[in-house]
């Protein structure tokens, strides 16, 4: 569900002369939107006389941007993204700040850029675990025959005891790496540390075509990356020490709806942790964030409605049951047709809007998002049978706690499991940090990488459920 970064990547050539003072470095300055702060960074770089130049949104958990046209001519300076409608013009004042206006798909904003030292400053994350640890670690390989795919990951596990309970930790969408790094916090790390430290071995892996493991994620959806998930169970099952009858999956997100697939199919699973699961369809999921954040943005009553609607509309035409080609064709029309007869995004020039419809439709018509869109997670669930842990935080704005978690027990009971454990944490994100608004911006500027009360819920359920 961190599908919330709209940038996508282009080719930048920085042509000028230098002068006096060089252009080259680091370039930083905040957008204001309303009460919301955005960071921006531009880093433009010399090569044999020819220039290049990237941009990072720290706040988004977006770096490395390429530009695809920059223009300076002393002392006016452009920068151009053209696939997301993004344009700067900026004044330099030949030392160490830029005056300008950033401009994306018809909004503009002023954005003044101060000149950075390039040293890069690490955030603040108290919870990231420290060597020397007092556990087993071990970086592995395991297969998935499924797939033909080799994955890596790491496997952490006491040294004291022979006979312990494990975990498979299961990432959220998009390409994660096996610490679910994301905004400087590698949650998946600070939990694998925790629970191995008490007694149950854990292994965390990173998605296809991320960190040491092969593949791409570009034509699947989630139902193959179940077939990871029981690679990894299959490994972990034959490691000297596990305590083969008490396995089980913690998965995050988009991995709260990959553990019920696998353990309805495989009885050998001895329970599950959903963090932030969904228990609603996919298009519901996301028709409620959407509106949520949008709230959250400041976005007024009747432009988050007209943007519903139309949200609500395309997603229609994606669940119907055609060749993908043809609902490109559909979408494409769609959006053309609301472009032109509402206020949605009614500051967009044809140019931007022609990118913005393409965007919009191949981001759609992904195998992930059409497969999410369609995929109604209750009657899976119904088939689960071993105990089931749903958490979610009430200030949960891409996954709505009440919404979803009465949706997992509810569908629980319906198969006959009443081995549940509810709980909504009052206060917490997404990710599980105590937070202020929920807001997607809000989580690399939160030092807490995961709520210590979750961390003790968690491993205590998991000794409890395997006692």
């Amino acid at each position: 569900m961190r599908k919330i970064v709209l940038f996508l990547l282009g080719i930048c050539l920085f042509y000028g002369s230098l002068t006096a003072e060089s252009i080259t470095g680091k370039w930083q300055g905040v957008l204001k939107v309303q009460s919301i702060e955005l960071s921006i960074v531009f880093h433009i770089m010399e090569d044999a006389g020819v220039y290049s130049a990237t941009m990072d949104s720290p706040d988004q958990g977006a770096f490395g941007i390429l530009v695809t046209q920059t223009a300076f001519a002393s002392p006016n300076v452009q920068l151009k993204i053209d696939k997301l409608g993004i344009h700067y013009d900026g004044t330099w004042d030949l030392k160490d700040t830029i005056q300008g206006n950033f401009t994306q798909m018809g909004n503009s904003l002023p954005l003044v850029l101060q000149r950075a030292k390039n040293t890069e400053e690490k955030p603040n994350r108290p919870q990231e675990p420290q060597p020397p640890f007092n556990y087993g670690v071990e970086e592995v390989i395991f297969h998935n025959a499924r797939s033909g795919l080799n994955l890596a990951g790491t496997f952490t596990y006491p040294t004291h005891t022979n006979h312990f309970p494990a975990v498979v930790l299961i990432t959220g969408s998009g390409a994660q790496n096996r610490d679910e790094e994301l905004f400087g916090h590698k949650p998946f790390f600070v939990i694998a540390d925790y629970l191995t430290q008490r007694d149950i071995a854990v292994l965390r892996f990173d998605d296809r075509g991320t960190g040491g493991s092969e593949g791409s994620l570009s034509s699947i959806n989630t139902s193959d990356l179940a077939g990871d998930v029981e690679a990894a169970v299959t490994f972990v099952k034959a490691q000297k020490g596990v305590d083969t009858l008490n396995i089980g999956l913690v998965g995050h997100s988009e991995g709260g709806i990959i553990a019920p697939m696998v353990a309805a199919k495989d009885p050998s699973i001895a329970y599950l942790v959903l963090m932030a699961g969904t228990g609603i369809p996919g298009d519901s999921v996301l028709l409620k964030q959407q509106d949520l954040i949008s709230a959250a943005y400041g976005a007024s009553q009747a432009e988050r409605a007209e943007s519903y609607a139309i949200n609500r509309g395309a997603y229609t035409l994606l669940k119907r049951d055609k060749a993908t080609e043809e609902v490109k064709e559909e979408l494409t029309a769609y959006y053309a047709t609301k472009l032109q007869n509402t206020a949605y995004k009614k500051n967009l020039n044809e140019e931007e809007r022609a990118l913005f419809t393409e965007g919009v439709v191949k981001n759609l018509c992904s195998p992930w998002m059409r497969f999410f869109l369609q995929y109604d997670p209750a009657p899976t669930l119904s088939k689960v049978t071993c105990p089931v842990m749903a958490l979610n935080g009430s200030k949960d704005l891409q996954v709505v706690a009440k919404d979803n978690l009465s949706a997992i027990e509810e569908a629980l009971k319906k198969g006959g499991n009443m081995n549940a454990t509810i709980i909504e944490y009052s206060g917490l994100n997404h990710l599980f940090q105590e937070c202020e608004t929920g807001t997607p911006l809000e989580y690399g500027r939160i030092e807490q990488t995961i709520s210590p009360v979750v961390l003790k819920d968690i491993a205590e359920w998991i000794l409890q459920t395997t006692e």
